[in-house]
């Protein structure tokens, strides 16, 4: 019970986040003639808590190529937390122009308030996920506890750091490859597929709003036996202190895809549509592919994928979000408030 306490306690933090970037994002943006003024101009990013680095690095490679280009200069202003506070921020009023989010259904929350054309989906290639990604489990190094499936995650005394599904994409994510690896094990018996899940997050001492918080959780403040991780920070954690950490990937986990969409009426608005589409589109290029492999991300086109094969593990058995019917179902069915996680979470 003190557990779920501290934990509702994470989330309230993560309204108070969610609320001070939209202030700061809003209360305190640039006006539309401040974005763009000819020769310089300002977009904003929008992004969830595991891009950081990625973005930093794209960002640098985006505004030499577009101001060789063009001859404009491009600043990105950036802006990290959980998917889904992200998506709750723009539609309360941040001013973003291009949102990178960790899932399609935070994008589609930021359409349903009237920011976003409909159709955005289909704007830019592979269902506008220009990179995907997956979920890995990240474990002290020798890892002690022996962890190798999902099943060692449900053993008495483990203890498991992963972030919120309620404010988090990524945490969606690690919640719905475990329902499919239980889904697997228990050929569809819903009853043994909620026990082994509520087992599952019994065992979890802290629930941070982000998947960024959960990491700094685990790596920076010493906290768990095993983190849910994307694979993309599960590998940056390795980098950063390889003889502290070490990845093992389960049998089942699942194709996480994030998503990217131009804000229609905000970068109209600052009169950077241009700018935001060039921007999105330019994460496709070889280049722009590149990078996203360098820093943990699998490209979406498979020849530069293919060419990671050292570093990601590209023979992982991986379910997708169709396999629930699309995130609508999905959160109809796990997400929403009284669903599946609130039944299992509260019980």
């Amino acid at each position: 019970m003190f557990q779920k306490k501290a934990n509702h306690l994470r989330r309230g933090t993560a309204l108070i986040l969610t609320l001070s970037l939209m202030f700061s994002l809003s209360g305190c943006g640039q006006s539309s003639s401040q974005k763009n003024t000819g020769n310089q101009v300002t977009i904003t990013n929008v992004s969830y808590d595991p891009t950081r680095e990625l973005y930093q690095a794209y960002n640098e490679a985006f505004t030499s190529y577009y101001k060789e280009k063009t001859g404009t200069d491009v600043e990105v202003v950036m802006s990290h937390g959980g998917s889904g506070g992200q998506a709750r921020s723009v539609v309360e009023g941040a001013d973003a122009d291009v949102v990178t989010l960790a899932l399609a259904h935070d994008i589609t929350l930021v359409e349903n308030a009237g920011l976003i054309e409909s159709g955005w989906i289909d704007e830019f290639d592979k269902a506008s996920s220009p990179y995907t990604s997956t979920i890995v489990f990240l474990v002290r190094k020798g890892n002690p506890k022996n962890i190798r499936n999902w099943d060692d995650l449900i053993k008495d005394g483990m203890d498991i750091i992963t972030p919120d599904p309620k404010s988090s994409g990524g945490a969606c994510w690690n919640f719905l490859a475990a329902w499919y690896y239980a889904d697997e094990k228990f050929g569809g018996d819903e009853k043994q597929m909620k026990d082994f899940v509520a087992k599952l997050y019994d065992n979890v001492s802290v629930m941070d709003s982000g998947a960024r918080g959960a990491t700094t959780t685990f790596v920076e403040n010493g906290q768990g036996d095993v983190l849910l991780a994307w694979e993309n920070e599960a590998l940056q954690s390795v980098k950063e202190h390889p003889d502290e950490y070490e990845i093992i990937s389960p049998s089942i986990s699942i194709l996480a895809q994030p998503s990217v969409a131009i804000v229609d009426q905000n970068a109209e608005k600052d009169q950077v549509a241009d700018v935001a589409k060039d921007y999105l589109e330019y994460l496709y290029t070889e280049d722009a592919q590149k990078i996203i492999g360098e820093y943990g991300y699998r490209p979406s086109d498979e020849n530069i994928l293919n060419s990671f094969s050292d570093k990601f593990d590209l023979d992982m058995k991986l379910c997708s979000i169709d396999d629930f019917g699309g995130w609508d179902k999905a959160y109809d069915t796990f997400f929403n408030d009284g669903a599946i996680f609130d039944e299992i979470y509260n019980q």
